[in-house]
């Protein structure tokens, strides 16, 4: 049955240029391997987890200390809910870089920007469940930047959280979503976004057409070596014409599923490493009546946080909504068909250094509210004490 389905979601052929790493980089494959992952720990990390204020936090101490292997499978559901998020984020860089998103793969393109939107709410509600400072104050910070929207943020804030602060409820919404609701949102995504890969096929460069017969030099034209008058073929049988198979396609077993299963073990490993190397941060309690300072969003929404530092209306609704259309309407946009199946193509110089100076300030604004503010949200230096 494994094979059956495997076979199933896979063309029969495939090109050579899909092949190759340099131009995949293998990330659309590593983040459906980084979801797996998370489901299969996620499922076992919810055995020995309860929502609630009140045991929340022991549960986490207890998979800490007590449970078998209880370290390596948070570190992992951890670790890789992190890197589901750049990898996704990298994912759509390449896809634009390459111009994957143009015809026929436009609605692809959609589906891949509610995935990115749906791997930040998935990562967003699983930070609150260890129900630790960092956890407590993090989701606040959110939660606050997500009640800046005009008009409806306050009723945002209220469906999000179940109330105004963050207590009880908000720690049951967040389980539901985190462990049901969105995973199930995301499995749909996905399979709707294989589908269409598969229907679609992989972007490749356009084929390099043959010059004109005219064109080519008579050097070009191999010297005859028939040996048979014309009426020498009146008598053989009729032969059955077979078009040839394309030079630059190769079946998908096994070239294409043997890397897939070594870019699966390349993750596992990678995953592995990094759950035995680093634990994932669990500070005290939850305490409503202590402040950090600075309390800082999640990693990946510290830019919105940041802008909105600057500005509430232009941080909390004006950019993350203006960005969120635009890469929807990107393919629409710039819906001419060059350029595709390559990096960095000169026909799309001007889309892709747009592209490349947003993405850019993202990281250069990310960076800054994780390293360069301090107390107050003040400028400092990560390397002063």
């Amino acid at each position: 049955m494994i094979s059956s389905l495997v076979l199933h979601i896979h063309p029969a052929k495939v090109q050579r240029h899909s092949l190759r790493a340099s131009y995949t980089l293998g990330l659309g494959l590593t983040s459906a391997y980084l979801f797996g992952v998370l489901i299969v720990t996620g499922v076992v990390l919810m055995l020995y987890y309860t929502p609630h204020p009140l045991d929340a936090y022991r549960n986490m101490k207890d998979l800490q200390f007590v449970v078998t292997f209880g370290p390596v499978l948070r570190n992992m559901h951890r670790w890789a809910a992190h890197a589901m998020v750049v990898v996704v984020f990298l994912h759509m860089c390449r896809v634009f870089f390459t111009g994957a998103y143009k015809e026929p793969r436009q609605f692809n393109w959609v589906l891949g920007v509610g995935l990115l939107l749906l791997t930040l709410g998935l990562s967003f509600t699983g930070y609150l469940l260890p129900w630790d400072q960092l956890a407590f104050w993090a989701i606040t910070v959110g939660s606050n930047i997500a009640g800046y929207a005009p008009g409806l943020g306050a009723e945002i804030k209220y469906l999000l959280l179940g109330g105004n602060v963050i207590e009880s409820g908000a720690l049951l919404r967040f389980y539901v979503l985190h462990c049901v609701i969105l995973p199930l949102l995301a499995a749909m995504l996905i399979a709707m976004h294989v589908y269409r890969v598969r229907k679609d096929g992989l972007s490749a460069p356009p084929a390099a057409e043959p010059p004109p017969i005219e064109e080519m030099a008579p050097g070009r034209f191999p010297p005859s070596t028939r040996s048979y008058g014309l009426m020498a073929l009146a008598d053989r049988p009729a032969q059955p014409v077979v078009e040839s198979e394309p030079d630059d396609e190769v079946l998908t077993w096994p070239h294409l599923l043997y890397r897939e299963v070594l870019v699966l073990l390349a993750v596992l490993i990678a995953l592995h490493a990094a759950a035995l190397l680093f634990n994932a941060p669990l500070e005290e309690i939850a305490d409503p009546t202590r402040t950090p300072n600075p309390a800082k969003a999640p990693w990946y929404f510290l830019g919105l946080q940041e802008l909105v530092s600057y500005s509430a209306l232009i941080g909390g609704v004006l950019v993350p909504t203006l960005l969120v259309l635009a890469l929807v309407l990107v393919p629409y946009l710039d819906p001419v068909p060059r350029g595709v199946g390559v990096w960095f193509a000169p026909e799309r110089s001007r889309a892709n250094r747009i592209f490349a100076a947003l993405a850019s300030a993202a990281v250069a604004l990310t960076l800054v509210g994780m390293f360069f503010r301090g107390p107050n949200w003040a400028w400092v230096w990560p390397w002063t004490p």
